[in-house]
């Protein structure tokens, strides 16, 4: 199961997020405890402040290649556990997100 729903504004998202992680980069698909999917990824900021988010925001624009306006936090502000929302085209936005954990799945 993808870690990813689609919306008619473009796809929400839920991620695992590692802060301190000693470089910003997309880690793939890891299955937690309880069965849900989520994409995992690190940054380099702090936990403090917003850093982390901002600079969670930033990656994922980044890897799809949207505009950072684009990205949002739904839920998860405080949490290592997000949701975001990228809005744009479902279509592009699902095939970028599928050929980035199949690259990270190798």
């Amino acid at each position: 199961m993808d870690p990813w729903r689609y919306s008619t504004e473009g796809v929400r998202v839920a991620l695992r997020v590692t802060p301190r992680g000693g470089r910003d980069e997309i880690d793939g698909i890891e299955t937690l405890a309880d069965g849900r999917t989520v994409l995992k990824l690190r940054v380099r900021a702090v936990a403090e402040g917003g850093e982390a988010n901002r600079a969670v925001m930033e990656l994922i624009a980044k890897v799809l290649g949207v505009p950072k306006a684009q990205v949002r936090i739904v839920s998860g502000v405080t949490s290592r556990l997000k949701q975001i929302a990228v809005d744009g085209e479902p279509t592009k936005l699902r095939d970028a997100l599928r050929k980035l954990a199949l690259a990270k799945s190798d």
